[in-house]
């Protein structure tokens, strides 16, 4: 009756594909003003860390999934989903030094596995695009474009 219980060892494989998560408001709003990217299950921000930052290997992820959603266990199978789903991802599309912040939308909550991995995989590739970087100077700048940058408003034809 004085047996131990042996526990197998964690496997090491898995072990390196764990999430670095942003933790506190001073990491989240490091990302605000990133490049975006709008898909059904959420909004992904990103943004590279800047050279003073604490450096860590690899990239970062926060989750925020708004009281709007339901509740807490609607909130926590929401976050579960994505944090799997980016876990599955981040080795193929998610770049070392970026920090990256997951604004959750409900379809998250019961979308089918395989097209919650397409969203990610699609807004993970945008915000990582060259188009995409251009569009965010142009949001840092009020929504004037970069010195030698054509404009594309939209005419009016008004003075």
């Amino acid at each position: 009756s004085g047996t131990a219980r042996h526990l197998p060892e964690p496997r090491r494989d898995l072990m390196l594909l764990a999430l670095q998560t942003l933790k506190s408001r001073k990491e989240f709003l490091a990302v605000r003003g990133g490049v975006r990217a709008s898909v059904a299950v959420c909004l992904l921000e990103a943004r590279k860390r800047k050279l003073g930052s604490v450096q860590y290997e690899g990239p970062r992820f926060g989750f925020t999934i708004t009281k709007k959603l339901g509740n807490a266990v609607t909130r926590n199978r929401i976050r579960r989903r994505l944090k799997a789903a980016l876990t599955a991802l981040q080795s193929d599309c998610a770049a070392d030094g970026f920090d990256y912040v997951v604004v959750a939308r409900h379809a998250a909550f019961d979308r089918p596995f395989a097209d919650l991995l397409g969203d990610l995989r699609r807004a993970l590739e945008h915000v990582h695009s060259p188009a995409a970087s251009k569009g965010a100077a142009r949001s840092r700048t009020g929504g004037v474009p970069p010195a030698g940058t054509p404009d594309k408003a939209k005419k009016t034809g008004r003075p």
